[in-house]
């Protein structure tokens, strides 16, 4: 069915955040039951990140905002607000879409100011969301990337990237590319209640050793770490020997954290799901949205020995940065592990 056919009137109903966004029409289409894309004309692509983060990369690019993989613990929910919108369901639902991404980025990378500094894809949300086989965003951008000879990493749960495959293995040939899947859970029915919009473990596997076969060095992103849910050894020992057996070459892993609007959107799960773990959690996370130091090295003593029995290079994972405080933001630059 073509979306044109679909298109509502964007102008009726808009809300603020979304006129200030560069709102040009509202899509609905049965291919995607449930979810509203809201296209838009961005001004800028690049989005910098502040010195003091002391993360691999000074940029990032985000083709959407909102993800569809409906990620209960997602750290990137409370980004919605500035547009209006509420962390939860609207975060899973109310979909944004850059589409004019890949040429606005072109004429940012020809620019003489322009020093080639990688650029990190994902550090928000997903650029390989079910949406981007509609919208073919990523390959416009990739080659941007490439033909301006800038590095670049790609960090995502989506199997959708294997239709680029091709593409990353020529682009890898002019600059840095470097590659990251997410999988936090291993338990089928877990990834099922807590990463519903997500393809499954397996496929992500499946995912790992075609990137892996294709001469890239993966790396695992085993985060978050739920606790009491998946930082058992048992849980952690399964996951981690499949991720070696798919071929990455190393992981990286912390506990889960729960800032802003994120800590009720995930509390309210787990109130339903399992009501006995709420008192943990409140006595484990306090009133903040980080672990106590006690479970962290605890869940460090933990991972150690399981990441060199499966000869798992062990990555350390950057502190996210906060937020911005502006409500006018249109980009919050998050790190890549969240």
């Amino acid at each position: 069915m073509r979306w044109q056919s679909q298109t509502l009137d964007a102008d009726d109903g808009a809300l603020p955040g979304l006129t200030r966004a560069g709102l040009t029409r509202t899509v609905q289409t049965p291919e995607f039951e449930g979810i509203t894309f809201h296209e838009v004309l961005c001004k800028s692509a690049l989005n910098r990140i502040p010195e003091s983060s002391a993360l691999p990369f000074g940029w990032t690019i985000n083709p959407m905002r909102g993800c569809s993989h409906a990620c209960r613990y997602c750290f990137a929910r409370p980004t919605h607000e500035y547009l209006d919108l509420d962390a939860g369901k609207d975060f899973d639902s109310q979909i944004v879409v850059k589409t004019n991404i890949a040429a606005v980025l072109r004429k940012e990378l020809h620019r003489r100011s322009w020093h080639r500094e990688p650029v990190a894809l994902g550090t928000n949300t997903d650029p390989y969301q079910r949406a981007e086989g509609r919208y073919r965003l990523m390959p416009g951008i990739i080659r941007a990337l490439a033909d301006s000879g800038t590095p670049f990493s790609i960090l995502t749960k989506g199997t959708l990237l294997r239709r680029d495959l091709p593409l990353l293995t020529l682009a890898a040939r002019e600059v840095r590319v470097s590659v990251a899947v997410s999988i936090a859970i291993f338990d089928v029915d877990l990834h099922r209640s807590l990463e519903t919009g997500t393809p499954s473990p397996k496929a992500r596997l499946d995912m790992v050793r075609a990137l892996t076969d294709a001469g890239f060095d993966v790396n695992v992103m085993v985060a978050p770490v739920i606790p009491y849910l998946t930082d058992s050894k048992d849980h952690l020992d399964e996951l981690f020997g499949a991720i070696a057996d798919a071929g990455a070459r190393s992981a990286v892993a912390f506990p889960m954290h729960l800032r802003g609007s994120t800590r009720g959107w995930f509390l309210g799960w787990l109130a339903e799901q399992h009501p006995a773990l709420v008192r943990r959690y409140r006595q484990l996370y306090g009133r903040g949205a980080y672990v106590t130091p006690e479970y962290s090295a605890w869940l460090r003593g933990r991972l150690d020995p399981l990441l060199e029995r499966h000869a798992l290079k062990r990555e350390i994972p950057a502190e996210p940065e906060s937020p911005p405080e502006s409500p006018h933001a249109t980009d919050p630059q998050l790190a890549l592990f969240g």
